[in-house]
């Protein structure tokens, strides 16, 4: 890699690792470790080829992507994360507490679906990309990622029923891209 590219590498690193790490995290399950990892293999896969690359965001994500895609199909499994249970609430959705209560709740309850529902909502509402570039990154068809979008979603719903508080108007007060359930449509 000549100094120019190392430059140009450097300068994106520095600009948009918190937002693919962001990203990442939510493809790790809420793992951050995993997510470091994932964003390091990434991004030392995109180095090798930068030269080459005219556009290293999407070629960065989707080697975030694919790399998920491989932690899920390999045959080992990863031991479970002990994590407390939140208390019960009683806070309106309303304060900023509650909010941040129910990105725990959410987090929590990714954490708990499978590595490839987890990534089909993170691609579907987090990204917000269409079902056909879904299909397309992940390799399968449009059906597919219908199918497990819905069941993924639907056993979100049963993993966390206290995310249905948060109505559509709560959604469109909160300025954060943070994911949310409300912004999902079946």
């Amino acid at each position: 890699m000549d100094a120019e590219s190392q430059e140009s590498f450097r300068e994106f690193v520095a600009s948009r690792s918190s937002a693919l790490l962001r990203t990442a995290v939510l493809l790790a399950g809420g793992d951050r470790h995993a997510a470091e990892d994932l964003l390091q293999n990434a991004l030392v896969k995109a180095a090798g080829h930068w030269h080459r690359i005219d556009e290293p965001e999407p070629y960065v994500r989707q080697i975030l992507y694919r790399q998920q895609i491989s932690r899920w199909r390999l045959k080992w499994r990863r031991r479970e994360l002990s994590v407390a249970e939140p208390p019960e609430s009683h806070a309106t959705p309303d304060d900023a507490s509650s909010a941040a209560e129910l990105r725990l709740v959410l987090r929590a309850a990714l954490a708990r679906l499978t590595a490839r529902q987890r990534t089909m909502l993170v691609l579907r509402y987090y990204e917000d990309l269409q079902e056909g570039d879904v299909a397309r990154l992940l390799g399968c068809s449009v059906g597919t990622v219908r199918s497990t979008t819905h069941r993924s979603l639907a056993r979100l719903r049963a993993l966390a029923p206290e995310l249905a508080a948060l109505g559509p108007a709560a959604a469109e007060q909160q300025p954060s891209r943070d994911f949310s359930p409300v912004e999902v449509r079946p």
